[in-house]
């Protein structure tokens, strides 16, 4: 799987314009995860891609006019655990009931 990072400026449809360039070509988004980065906008998206459809992504989302900057990378494992791990069920009763 690659994620790929893409700032955008949070124009009326862009987002969807970006998600769209990954699903016309059938592509399963493993992610997706936007999110605002002061007057930009900021999204990460994980697809499974083979080099030819990395280049046609890239052409594809730079010639969305509000896009500013697409990078990609390979995605790592969750940083966290999740579902997140640390308060048992019996730990948190028990903190209920004092």
């Amino acid at each position: 799987m690659q994620s790929f990072h893409i700032r955008y400026r949070n124009t009326q449809g862009t987002l969807m314009r970006i998600l769209n360039a990954a699903s016309r070509r059938a592509l399963d988004l493993h992610s997706v995860q936007a999110d605002a980065a002061d007057r930009e906008h900021h999204v990460t998206v994980g697809l499974d891609v083979n080099q030819k459809q990395v280049g046609q992504l890239y052409r594809e989302w730079y010639s969305i006019a509000d896009v500013i900057h697409v990078r990609a990378g390979h995605a790592s494992a969750w940083a966290s655990p999740h579902p997140p791990t640390g308060v048992t069920m019996d730990e948190a009763r028990a903190a209920a009931s004092a």
